[in-house]
């Protein structure tokens, strides 16, 4: 089959690999029709997450068509519509017994790899790198699904793939970002990054009740669409000040709440903290730049909720501990739950309460998966979203 595999930093190349075989009773095998290109993943192509060998096939946004069911499958048959969730959960332990399934003990055999990194171990991740569990990806022609029994959900309805496909991991993860909020009536609540994780914390902010979300970005393409996709106010950093503007758009209190979809890689147009962590990010001295979660920290309320779902891998400098403790502020944070909102997320495709189509801007062949990694890194095109169908 044909798939997209690492070949190095900045690199990626569709290269025909063994097909993937069931290899255990709780497996299935999928046939692809869409899948999508993360930002996460631009994480791997830019070289920043340790583990990822040459070869190692990508992608974990993915949805398709089950051809082939291990013995103890017993809820899925040939034929069916399923998205894939983007965590590999056993459905069986501590953590998923509590909905907690990015945290599964048993789905990562690498577990001691992550162990070093974190501590302890996040649960096996489809082609995000051997700390991961080494999974082959979804940007392929074809996947196995471990604990099949457990993650994929059929579609039964007539959504469109691009539909139903963002249930695999952008919008759980938007929607349990602003879950963690606690979102009251009345709340503001400030997005920064206005990618497709953004763009659904934005949707899904006002979907859980907030009065005003506020979206911060410096791409004038992405701010239209937070405005008018899903009503959001808008500051661009490069124009102005993000402090001043927050402070002006909120009596002078700050928003109730803060949610960080940048992650290791954010961006800022000048600066004396923002050029520290360029260097030391680039001479692998600290593993993120820090810059957009610095400020959602200093910017958010007293008391209030900084809410972390942009990717972070490693170790922060200049972490603002004092302003943490000081305010009274909680961060929440953690991969998504994709297992938990699947459900209840379908439902609301289904109802109309949204369309996720709404963030794709590209779409291509799998065979054009370098052309896609480069448009959406560098924001050509005013690229928001690639998916490809194999």
């Amino acid at each position: 089959m044909r798939a997209t595999v690492w070949s190095g930093r900045n690199k990626v190349s569709v290269e025909n690999v063994p097909d993937p075989k069931i290899l255990n009773a709780r497996d299935a095998i999928v046939k692809i029709s869409s899948t999508a290109i993360c930002g996460s993943d631009l994480h791997l192509y830019d070289g920043y997450v340790p583990t990822m060998r040459k070869g190692d096939i990508l992608g974990h946004e993915f949805m398709g068509e089950i051809v082939e069911t291990g013995g103890d499958v017993t809820n899925l048959k040939v034929g069916d519509r399923v998205v894939v969730p983007f965590p590999i959960a056993c459905g069986a332990c501590n953590a998923c017994a509590r909905e907690m399934f990015s945290l599964c003990e048993n789905s990562n055999p690498n577990a001691s790899t992550a162990e070093k990194l974190w501590g302890d171990s996040t649960c096996g991740i489809f082609g995000y790198s051997h700390a991961a569990g080494g999974y082959a990806g979804g940007q392929s022609e074809y996947a196995r699904v471990p604990f099949a029994d457990v993650g994929p959900i059929k579609i039964e309805s007539d959504l469109s793939d691009e539909q139903a496909l963002f249930l695999s991991d952008v919008f759980p993860t938007g929607y349990m970002g602003a879950e963690l909020c606690d979102i009251k009536p009345g709340d503001i609540v400030a997005v920064w990054g206005c990618g497709p994780v953004g763009q659904f914390a934005i949707a899904s902010a006002y979907l859980l009740g907030a009065e005003r979300v506020i979206a911060i970005d410096r791409f004038d393409y992405r701010l239209t669409m937070a405005r008018e996709k899903s009503g959001a106010e808008t500051i661009n950093y490069e124009q102005a000040s993000v402090r001043e503007a927050l402070r002006e758009m909120t009596g002078g209190r700050g928003p109730d709440a803060c949610i960080d979809c940048v992650g290791l890689e954010a961006h800022h147009h000048h600066g004396g903290m923002y050029a520290y962590d360029r260097v030391k990010q680039a001479t692998r001295m600290e593993t993120e730049r820090g810059y957009a979660l610095r400020e959602a920290i200093f910017n958010c309320r007293n008391g209030g909720t900084v809410s972390i779902m942009g990717v972070y891998g490693g170790f922060m400098d200049k972490f603002p501990i004092g302003a943490v403790m000081n305010r009274g502020l909680t961060i929440k944070t953690g991969q998504c739950h994709v297992h938990r909102y699947l459900r209840p997320l379908l439902q609301r495709i289904e109802k109309g309460d949204i369309d996720p189509s709404f963030i794709v801007t590209h779409r291509m062949s799998l065979d054009d998966a370098s052309t896609g990694y480069e448009t959406f890194k560098h924001k050509q095109d005013e690229c928001v979203k690639v998916v490809m169908t194999p």
